[in-house]
């Protein structure tokens, strides 16, 4: 059976509800390329408090296994400017286009530690 890779599942919650989500996967190691992180944001419909969106990011790009990547992919929602501007802050030579009602991003992962963000607005 092949190698699934890691996947991660991550939340961040208001209250008791989930207000955003990301499932994250590192394909396995057997490639001689540079590696590369899949992402796939998820939001809930209606009001999602200000910052939930890059918090889920930050999450997603403190992952180690994310960290020690070269490259990241992501899906975000289209329209979704703070998950997209916090990628584009915390990765390297981003490029995005629009596929359907995503938004897909294409980035190098910066080695080394991240540098500090100011806090989400609240």
């Amino acid at each position: 059976m092949a190698d699934p890779g890691r996947q991660h599942h991550l939340e961040i919650k208001e209250g008791e509800q989930i207000v955003a989500a990301a499932d994250v996967t590192i394909p396995p190691g057997d490639d001689p390329g540079p590696s590369t992180a899949q992402a796939s944001l998820h939001v809930a419909p209606g009001h999602v408090p200000p910052g939930c969106r890059a918090s889920l990011v930050d999450a997603v790009m403190d992952l180690p296994d994310v960290q020690q990547g070269d490259r990241l992919q992501a899906a975000v929602p289209l329209g979704d400017s703070e998950a997209l501007d916090r990628l584009r802050e915390r990765s390297e030579n981003a490029i995005t286009r629009a596929a359907g009602a995503s938004a897909l991003l294409d980035a190098d992962i910066p080695a080394g530690p991240p540098e500090p963000l100011a806090e989400p607005p609240v």
